[in-house]
């Protein structure tokens, strides 16, 4: 009967691998079980008659030109303010799940691979890179049942890529590691991990550095007593293969430390990259001298023993990133706080508290700091501003902040005070684009079909836009006069979708797929 469970679940994940998809869960410290989801709604525009687009452009803005990289579709945008398409790029591939510019002009893009195995939630596997004109320049695929990369991956400096990385270990493996096989839903486990890739050639590449988070359990040591290590009893209750559910990665090339999004514990890691290969599998050496263990997290101390679920700040948030040189609140953190089961969305600024040596500082029996954000925002009427998984946020020269409540591919600018000055809609949806007028509709899950991962702005004076034709070349959306004959309209999920998870209401997302699945990023 054991082996038949197995069996059943493995089959589960690969139906959830085949759309890349993501379920969201409570993680260590919340309450046992699943809350229903709230629902994500559809963005309603102060223009009578207008779906999608640009809703919003005003002179507060930051004028510049925005990636993204819309979740159903294998075309890349780079828009305007005026929510006009000035370059675009084709992929054979969905993404998988973050693009960014390079400053060269180059584009560098996440794919989604379907293999067997994966994550069964932000798929990757791919990554290439395009050059302006839109041709094929670099690829490296890192995919197969037993690993795979998912979600987001960083560009160093020196040219290398930081991704992350699922990798598969056994029942077996789990138990010796100090798992309880009795909580373990699906038998086996994905854990993270992160790799250094360095390009070679047109079509290759080698790992050059790399983090395990197996190699950091904490095994019989006490959870309290030693936060820089990852508790695998978690919350004491059933976790799915995808336990750690990282989903963003930053790096900070003056600290050399990489920060992670850690979906699973509601909490951001930091790590130090300084430690070699081989100490950053153990616990010792680099700046910090921890080798590969925490040297910083934030978000709940529950999942290391010092706080209650009261004492959690993070609700399976997503993309937390250091604010970049030359922006206010430079080297402090962002993160997007979906709030999944509260049913409201949040974005929060912290400041990690460090000592003259820029060691993070953790007093004897308490929790890292900070006590609360040093800036925070949320819509005036809260559940007015909710995208329960995926989105991101970043932080612009001008001091406002980019928003994607990526669920209902809602782009939105906001000041330091929370007036939203620029909106912009997602017209790309499965299938195709919408007419203004036209409403994306939802999938199995209750997410848009319009949703998009997370975007990127870049100034006009970003040096991969120098040279480069920006003319505006028309709207995405097809004109109000194509209202209703797209077919897409509110459209529902496809017949696969529905055969393979059950019926669905039509726009209410419908039957969810089974709980041990982990849906998109």
């Amino acid at each position: 009967m054991k082996k038949i469970r197995r069996v059943l679940s493995l089959l589960t994940l690969c139906s959830a691998v085949a759309f890349g998809q993501e379920q969201p869960r409570q993680g260590g410290g919340g309450k046992g079980g699943r809350a229903p989801m709230p629902e994500n709604k559809t963005p309603v525009s102060p223009n009578p008659g207008q779906t999608v687009g640009l809703f919003l452009n005003t002179d507060k803005s930051f004028n510049g030109y925005t990636l993204m990289a819309p979740k159903h579709n294998n075309v890349t945008y780079l828009l305007n303010n005026e929510g006009q398409i000035v370059h675009q790029w084709k992929s054979n591939y969905e993404p998988g799940q973050t693009a960014y510019l390079l400053p060269n002009g180059h584009l560098v893009r996440a794919c989604m691979m379907k293999v067997q195995g994966g994550t069964g939630g932000g798929e990757g596997g791919r990554i290439e890179e395009y050059d302006w004109d839109g041709k094929l320049v670099w690829a490296f695929d890192y995919a197969t049942r037993d690993y795979q990369l998912h979600h987001d991956f960083k560009v160093m400096p020196n040219g290398h890529i930081l991704a992350l990385m699922v990798e598969r270990k056994s029942l077996e493996e789990a138990v010796k590691a100090g798992f309880d096989a009795r909580l373990l839903r699906d038998g086996y486990l994905v854990p993270d991990a992160v790799v250094e890739i360095a390009p070679a050639g047109s079509g290759s590449g080698k790992i050059v550095w790399e983090w395990h988070v197996w190699d950091h359990l904490l095994g019989n040591n006490d959870s309290a007593a030693h936060p820089e290590l990852i508790d695998p009893k978690g919350a004491g209750r059933g976790f799915p293969a995808f336990w750690n559910h990282m989903n963003s990665l930053d790096y900070n090339p003056e600290l050399d430390q990489i920060m992670l999004s850690v979906r699973g514990n509601n909490e951001i890691w930091i790590i130090d990259h300084s430690a070699t290969k081989a100490e950053a599998a153990g616990h010792t050496g680099g700046k910090h001298g921890k080798g590969g263990d925490l040297i910083y997290r934030w978000g709940n101390p529950a999942a290391y023993q010092r706080g209650t679920a009261a004492d959690r700040q993070l609700i399976q948030q997503h993309d937390a990133q250091w604010i970049p040189a030359g922006s206010p609140g430079a080297g402090n953190i962002t993160i997007f706080n979906n709030g999944y089961e509260r049913g409201w969305s949040s974005i929060e600024e912290i400041v990690p508290p460090v000592d003259v040596d820029g060691r993070y500082i953790i007093s004897s029996g308490k929790p890292y700091g900070p006590v609360k954000p040093a800036w925070h925002y949320e819509a005036k009427n809260r559940t007015d501003f909710f995208s329960s998984e995926i989105s991101g946020a970043h932080r612009l020269p001008n001091g406002n902040t980019l928003i994607c409540a990526g669920v209902i591919g809602n782009l939105f600018e906001i000041t330091p005070a929370g007036e939203t000055v620029w909106q912009y809609v997602n017209p790309m949806v499965h299938g195709g684009i919408l007419a203004q007028g036209e409403l994306p509709g939802k999938d199995v899950r209750g997410h848009l079909w319009n949703a998009v991962f997370k975007v990127h702005r870049y100034a006009p004076d970003y040096p991969g836009l120098a040279g480069h034709d920006l003319t505006p070349k028309g709207v995405i959306e097809l004109p109000a006069s194509e209202k209703g004959k797209t077919g897409l309209d509110q459209a529902d999920a496809p017949a696969g979708e529905r055969e393979r998870f059950g019926n669905n209401e039509k726009g209410k997302g419908g039957k969810r797929p089974p709980r041990n699945e982990e849906n998109n990023p």
